[in-house]
């Protein structure tokens, strides 16, 4: 008898022990897989989950109809500013000096992700390295390495546009840069961008399927030259001479939808790809934009012409898109208030992968985390905007808001969602109960940032005021 009982509980056992592991595996499940998608100059009257009436985005819809579509989330008026305020989850006034640079010595949301065992890649436009004022190691191309990622695939890296000079525009026969490697108009003759960066990441999702992967896609499209893409080129010839848009505005404008589209469609390759290897339920996947529609663009969204605000601090300038997806956590089809800014991203990112923020983090985003996974989280009060583009016919100004009001440095007051043109200025008294509330806690918000950046200040201003260990700014949460 004792033999048998030894004979059972061993057969207990054999039985126990992989259910046993397989809970251990579980309680050190790994860390989920973060996906950004950020499109170059077009925003939120452009996508039809957001009220577009001019284009055709389904692959996005349906992220927001599965996901969370967030209502107010803002960028800066310009590409540069708003990825270095992306990338290292700062406030442009601690850290943004010069159009087309990120200061190598600034910590990104690569290295931090990296540092917690995530394989990490980026494609798309890079513009970074300071090429436009020729910034002390602009044509190293091991930058986008150091910057935190694996691998990368990116269009300017150590060459701009001018095809004398190397370079060349990002659409058809691109010039690019690929690990270190440089890829010719020749050797990418006949090939889209796009076409080449998105497989670059889907390969990359292949390979990396068994482990928390990262990709930050900064995508290409939908900036100007407007031109055709693969969809609507036909038969004429793929070469750079293709990459020059035309000059009518319903051409531009057809151009441009196309675009749209074509970018829609990639977004929907990316979600395919990460179906295909089985993590759909294990990957966060945001789609969001740097900045507003170019200025040439006008669409028809909810029954208004809207103009292009690229450039303008104005609601078409600095309020973008934002939709969240992951299976099985976004509570499906959630239309959310609460305010996002670029420096959240970052912070989010840290607690999704586990990570607390150390000294060496920046201190002004906050995580959004708890609302992807259908909480209350602590959203913010208020979101603000330090712009000076150095750069172009673009000026420099500085506002706080909220999602209604919003109150410049010189005491400018709107109440944008019934003034998106921002032509109806509310004197002290005009806004209401409501209004007047928020322009005193705006006001009191104002009070503990550094002053507005100087307002004339382009490619070659002399003054670039910055302040880099300004405290923190108490948010009324905090």
């Amino acid at each position: 008898m004792k033999r048998l009982g030894l004979i059972l509980f061993l057969l207990l056992m054999t039985c126990v022990m992989p259910g046993h592991a397989a809970e251990q595996a579980t309680s050190k499940a790994r860390q989920p897989n973060i996906i950004l998608i950020m499109a170059d100059d077009v925003s939120w009257e452009c996508f039809s989950s957001y009220g577009a009436e001019d284009y055709e985005t389904p692959h996005i819809d349906a992220l927001a109809k599965q996901g969370i579509r967030f209502t107010n989330c803002y960028s800066t008026p310009l590409c540069t500013p708003s990825r270095v305020k992306l990338m290292t989850g700062k406030y442009n006034f601690r850290n943004y000096t010069h159009f087309g640079y990120l200061n190598p010595n600034e910590k990104t949301f690569g290295q931090l992700l990296q540092s917690a065992g995530y394989k990490t890649a980026i494609a798309g436009k890079w513009q970074l390295n300071g090429l436009y004022h020729k910034a002390e190691g602009c044509k190293d191309n091991t930058r986008p390495f150091k910057a935190g990622f694996d691998e990368y695939c990116l269009w300017q890296v150590t060459t701009g546009v001018k095809v004398k000079e190397g370079g060349g525009e990002r659409f058809w026969s691109p010039p690019l840069e690929q690990n270190g490697k440089y890829l010719s108009i020749q050797d990418n003759q006949g090939k889209y961008g796009p076409d080449i960066m998105s497989d670059f990441l889907c390969d990359f999702i292949k390979k990396n399927k068994d482990q928390p992967f990262f990709v930050y896609y900064p995508s290409t499209l939908v900036h100007n030259p407007f031109v055709p893409t693969p969809d609507t080129i036909g038969s004429a010839p793929r070469t750079q001479v293709a990459n020059k848009q035309p000059k009518g505005k319903a051409a531009r404008k057809a151009n441009f939808v196309a675009m749209v589209n074509y970018l829609d469609q990639i977004v929907g390759k990316l979600v395919k790809q990460v179906e295909d290897v089985g993590q759909l339920e294990n990957t966060l996947i945001l789609f969001t934009a740097d900045n507003g529609t170019n200025v040439q663009i006008k669409s028809q969204w909810n029954g208004q012409t809207i103009h292009g605000g690229k450039g303008s601090t104005t609601d078409m300038g600095t309020h973008v898109p934002l939709v969240a997806y992951w299976k099985g956590h976004t509570p499906q089809g959630v239309v959310l208030d609460d305010l996002v800014d670029f420096t959240d991203f970052y912070p989010t990112f840290a607690a999704m992968a586990g990570i607390k923020l150390g000294k060496g983090d920046p201190i002004d985003g906050r995580s959004f985390l708890p609302q992807l996974n259908g909480k209350a989280g602590e959203p913010r009060e208020w979101v603000l905007n330090h712009y000076q583009p150095y750069w172009g016919r673009f000026q420099g100004d500085q506002y706080v808001r909220n999602a209604g009001f919003k109150l410049y440095r010189d005491g400018r007051f709107f109440h944008v969602p019934f003034d998106l043109t921002e032509s109806q200025n509310l004197a002290a008294g005009q806004a209401g109960t409501e209004g007047e509330a928020a322009r005193g806690m705006l006001q009191q918000t104002l009070s503990t940032i550094p002053p507005a950046p100087p307002v004339k200040g382009g490619p070659n201003a002399g003054a670039r005021p910055n302040y880099p260990d300004w405290r923190n700014i108490v948010n009324p949460n905090d």
